[in-house]
């Protein structure tokens, strides 16, 4: 007999419908399963058939054909576990027929019919909630993270219980739903404070700015600076997240499988820090079945990159386009995956290889050779996507016995929250949300230039040598700067201050 059965999968951040077609007739025993499965999902006969035995129901001893449709599109996984299963018995009638119109099944299958819990249910609930009513049927660990959709789930332990929650769904509760709008976002982030950081006036004044307009920052200084410390108190000063973005932020990590299963909603602004031996793979996204790097996974949050220059030339300069597009595409042969990378980029380095060129108290002992080799590993196309580039300078003894009170994290974030309130309102009904993620449209719009400033601003130009696009960052910065004083139009104290954050730019 034939029976069908709805499932559903994620491909990169898409959920698909499959369409699980169990056919099995007479002949000599046999299981095969068809419709461009990996590895994972072949395995899902020896699970199959043991959780169908050791759940007290009979796996037929005949010829079984399991078809995954769409045929052309590749299958990964153990969530189809379960509507392999379900079908199975349909199709030998230990069960009634399955009403396509209704449950969708996702769940990976343990050797004794219990139900283990899988990655990607948020999207794929999401994205029945846009569908015809299904009721998606998942393992019970997973039930907090459907609950997040507006569709009708039911978590259950085991195959038994699936069974019966065909048989007789009216006795069965769906879970609760839990409108993201109404859980709270955290309020800042757990880590460093600027307040516990002595000195530094000019570089937390650029953490603020950056902060304020979603700006990458690039911190330049000797060992010992505060550059690491400095990149740490940034998510203590960037405002919470909407209730959007942690539901976006959630969706990521519910395909990566990084999810508390308990509390699944990410309230709080991604901080990743991944080591400088990391691969290609690790930070853009990949490998054979590609899954989401520390780019995506830094979504609507921060990417902190300590020591810039020992990572591989291939990643930084892999960096480019997702800086630019805030998106990754990852193009294999059997398919093209489209991540989100709408992160913000923080890094720190040192000068030279031993880390003193330009330091008053310590000599350098890199040979001028060296120092520009070590400085090239940073290309220019990257340098110019990284709107703040500021030097660090060495902290002196005064600066770290003063006793005086620094400014805490709490009073910075006012700030920034207030900063990032008019932007909010500037762009309203756009999809952009900061000065960052302005395009030339925007900066042209916008960036409206008082008449002194902009003789200043073309002055600066001309004697930097600017590209295009440092042109209109440096405009954004400004911009950034004029929003945090409360200012209608950029002026010449605004332009000049972007200017100094140009460390690179200005040989330095």
């Amino acid at each position: 007999m034939l029976a069908k059965v709805f499932s559903c999968a994620t491909v990169g951040m898409d959920p698909y419908l499959i369409e699980v077609e169990v056919d099995v007739s007479g002949g000599l025993p046999n299981f095969e399963i068809v419709g461009l499965p990996n590895l994972t999902v072949k395995e899902s006969k020896e699970r199959v058939r043991a959780a169908i035995k050791n759940a007290g129901y009979q796996f037929p001893p005949r010829r079984i054909i399991v078809n995954l449709a769409p045929a052309d599109l590749r299958k990964e996984g153990p969530g189809f576990d379960l509507a392999i299963a379900v079908g199975i018995l349909s199709a030998t009638e230990q069960i009634g027929p399955v009403d396509m119109s209704g449950p969708v099944f996702v769940g990976e299958l343990s050797l004794d019919g219990r139900l283990r819990p899988v990655a990607g249910i948020l999207p794929i609930a999401l994205f029945l909630s846009n569908q015809k009513p299904k009721t998606l049927i998942i393992p019970q660990e997973n039930s907090e993270e459907a609950a997040l959709a507006r569709v009708v789930s039911h978590g259950i332990e085991d195959l038994r219980e699936a069974v019966t929650l065909l048989e007789n769904p009216a006795a069965f509760r769906p879970t609760p739903h839990h409108e993201p709008e109404g859980i709270e976002i955290a309020d800042g982030y757990r880590g460093s404070d600027l307040g516990e950081l002595k000195g530094q006036t000019t570089a937390k004044r650029a953490l603020e700015v950056a902060a304020a307009g979603g700006h990458n920052l690039l911190l330049i200084g000797a060992p010992g600076s505060g550059k690491s410390m400095l990149a740490k108190c940034l998510p203590s000063i960037l405002p919470p997240l909407t209730a959007g973005e942690a539901l976006e932020v959630s969706k990521i990590y519910s395909v990566a499988g990084l999810l508390n299963k308990e509390t699944p909603l990410i309230t709080r602004r991604p901080f990743r820090s991944p080591h400088h031996s990391s691969s290609l793979a690790s930070i853009i996204g990949g490998g054979q079945t590609p899954q989401p790097g520390e780019i995506t996974l830094a979504t609507h949050g921060v990417l902190f990159l300590d020591e810039l220059p020992e990572y591989r030339r291939d990643v930084l300069e892999a960096l480019r386009q997702p800086l630019e597009d805030r998106k990754v595409t990852i193009s294999r042969i059997s398919a093209v995956t489209i991540y989100p990378a709408d992160f913000q980029l923080i890094a720190a380095a040192n000068p030279c290889y031993c880390g003193y060129y330009g330091d008053p108290q310590k000599e350098c002992t890199c040979t001028p050779y060296l120092v520009n080799k070590y400085r090239h590993k940073l290309s220019g196309p990257l340098l110019d996507r990284i709107d703040i580039q500021l030097s660090v300078p060495r902290m002196t003894f005064s600066e770290l016995d003063n006793g005086s009170r620094q400014e805490s994290s709490k009073e910075v974030r006012a700030r920034v929250i207030a900063a990032r309130a008019r932007q909010l309102a500037r762009f309203a009904g756009t999809a952009v949300s900061c000065n960052a993620g302005m395009g030339i449209a925007e900066v042209r719009k916008y960036c409206r230039i008082k008449g002194d400033a902009r003789e200043l601003f073309k002055r600066a130009f001309q004697s930097l040598g600017l590209s295009v696009r440092a042109y209109d960052r440096l405009l954004k910065v400004a911009l950034t700067i004029a929003d945090l004083e409360g200012a209608e139009e950029i002026g010449s104290d605004h332009i000049a201050e972007a200017i100094g954050y140009r460390s690179f730019d200005r040989g330095i």
